[in-house]
């Protein structure tokens, strides 16, 4: 889905332990893993022809969208001011006007001082040290004042990331920057004294537990070299890693548990939990290392603790699919290895008039038709995007030329099809572009989940031009009776004979429903107000949080 311009209201699809389940999160990467192949390693003529992509296979034990369970229902956006959208911001703060009331100036700000500016006409907060005068931005942020002021005073970090953790904060409020926060002294605390007896120390600390943490291994032969990482546990059989080898700098990435993505790689096996990616040398010789680590190498981390990496992609086509949305297809630089798992999205960063701008957008396939016979040596990206008059970043994509680049990051998100497993009814209900992750998920539940035997698409519109993939929608129900959809208008023509208003309980009814020894489950993605609504009706029909899934923004 896109999250364009934040205060319209756009159609939005938008943890933290080793476990997989309440939402929790590991994540293995191994960051810009090793420098110093550029003499040893040679470049990567053909990636895909070294690796044996396996087919998508289901279950997957997890996968994921950055978003929470469908209780939690982040961040409502609300009506802002003529004049105050993203760029009306982006002007102000470039007008040369003092934005921090300290007339250039860098303080150090202590706990104290913070804490004293904490109202709606003064209001500083704290993001991972560095503090900010918000007080001007008010009026613009999307989510309103009422969320600004809940870090009001205080260190915002937390709040910040549960939503904003893709947003470059630094150079949206750089010219609100008041200064860093100052580091406390700690008191020296003296150790305690040394035993008086002789005797060792009685040791009361537990055994040390099991090292669960992933490993690695490399060995070679005189044209290649293998790379071989040892999960620990069981791994999905749709992939995990994400491989980068761009100026002799490989960066492997592998992720784990809910919050895993999946890419196609060579020889992924699920039963082993091993990993192994296979790389031609560039001349016949002995290595006698597998290079320089470099930051972040052969660490074990949460993956919310990870930095957002991006890639330069090429925009390839760019095709009509209605009267202001395109499927961009943007294709991944040589040396990169990567699928985007169902459910998932990814971020597009641009430098717009000094400043970056970052949204997430959902993958879908190039098309419904497509689907059925996608390439999986097909790794290029097809973003829907739908295209808004006053959007800062949709018209910047829309201005890019065939052959131009545009960052895109790796696979994020929360959705997990653990809950398919067992599923025999599944119901999509989408408004606009929250479509999007709706279009993959309808292939997956057709194509590869057999206990499925109904997926139902309830798809709201405004008016009958705005659906997206009408024609490919209708085609699919027509060949697969197990696919249905209908279509809801909330403002019709006269010569429309479906489905008219807008979500509300009768139409739920009318769409739902549970034959016995049934396993229902239900997708949601819009605009927030669309998505909470039709969750509270959900559940007011008996489904219960584990049969519900919130795509959110």
């Amino acid at each position: 889905m896109s999250y364009e311009n934040q205060r319209d209201s756009e159609e939005d699809d938008s943890d933290d332990s080793e476990s997989e389940s309440g939402g929790g999160r590991v994540s293995t990467f191994f960051k810009r893993l090793f420098s110093g192949f550029l003499r040893n390693w040679g470049f990567l003529r053909d990636v895909h022809n070294m690796l044996n992509i396996p087919t998508q296979a289901f279950p997957a034990p997890n996968s994921q969208q950055r978003i929470g369970p469908s209780s939690q229902s982040g961040r409502n956006k609300v009506a802002l001011k003529p004049g105050h959208s993203l760029m009306d911001w982006i002007r102000f703060s470039k007008s040369g006007k003092d934005l921090t009331g300290l007339r250039g100036r860098l303080i150090e700000v202590t706990q104290e001082e913070l804490q004293k500016h904490n109202t709606r006409d003064d209001c500083w907060t704290c993001i991972r040290g560095m503090v900010y005068n918000v007080t001007p931005y008010m009026d613009y942020h999307p989510g309103g004042e009422e969320e600004l002021m809940k870090a009001a005073g205080i260190d915002g970090t937390e709040l910040f990331d549960q939503v904003h953790r893709w947003v470059n904060y630094e150079s949206m409020l750089k010219e609100c920057l008041v200064g860093r926060m100052a580091t406390a002294i700690k008191a020296f605390i003296p150790p305690p004294p040394p035993p008086t007896s002789l005797a060792p120390p009685i040791s009361l600390a537990p055994p040390p537990e099991k090292d669960s943490r992933p490993r690695y291994d490399w060995f070679q032969t005189d044209v290649s070299v293998h790379l071989v990482i040892y999960a620990k546990r069981k791994i999905p059989s749709t992939g995990c890693t994400s491989v980068d080898l761009q100026a002799g700098v490989l960066r492997l990435e592998v992720l784990l548990g809910k919050m895993s993505y999946m890419i196609h790689l060579l020889h992924t096996a699920a039963s082993v939990g091993k990993i192994q990616v296979s790389v031609r040398k560039q001349a016949k010789r002995k290595w006698t290392s597998l290079g320089q680590p470099l930051e972040f190498h052969n660490t074990f981390l949460r993956k919310k603790d990870r930095a957002l990496f991006y890639r330069n992609c090429v925009l390839v086509s760019k095709t009509e699919v209605n009267h202001n949305t395109h499927v961009f297809r943007l294709q991944l630089p040589r040396g990169t290895v990567r699928h985007v798992p169902v459910g998932k999205h990814v971020y597009l960063k641009a430098l717009i008039k000094d400043t970056e701008v970052v949204r997430p957008y959902t993958p879908v396939d190039q098309t419904m038709a497509a689907a059925s016979h996608h390439s999986s040596q097909d790794s290029d990206l097809y973003l829907m995007i739908k295209v808004y008059p006053d959007g800062v970043l949709t018209q910047h994509l829309n201005s890019l030329q065939i052959g131009d680049l545009i960052s895109v990051s790796g696979p994020e998100g929360t959705f997990s099809l653990r809950p398919l497993r067992d599923v025999t009814h599944l119901y999509l209900l989408a408004a606009g572009t929250g479509f999007t992750p709706m279009a993959r998920l309808i292939r997956l539940a057709l194509q590869d989940i057999d206990t499925i035997r109904k997926t139902k698409l309830l798809f709201f519109n405004r008016q009958e031009e705005d659906v997206l993939w009408h024609r490919e929608l209708d085609e699919l129900a027509a060949n697969d009776e197990r696919f249905q959809v209908e279509y809801v208008l909330s403002v019709p023509s006269d010569g429309w004979t479906g489905r008219k208003g807008r979500v509300d309980e009768c139409i739920l009814k009318d769409f739902l429903s549970r034959p016995d020894v049934s396993k229902c489950y239900a997708c949601v993605c819009g605009p927030t107000a669309f998505t909470e609504l039709t969750i509270g009706l959900l559940k007011q029909q008996g489904f219960s949080e584990e049969e519900l899934h919130a795509f959110q923004g």
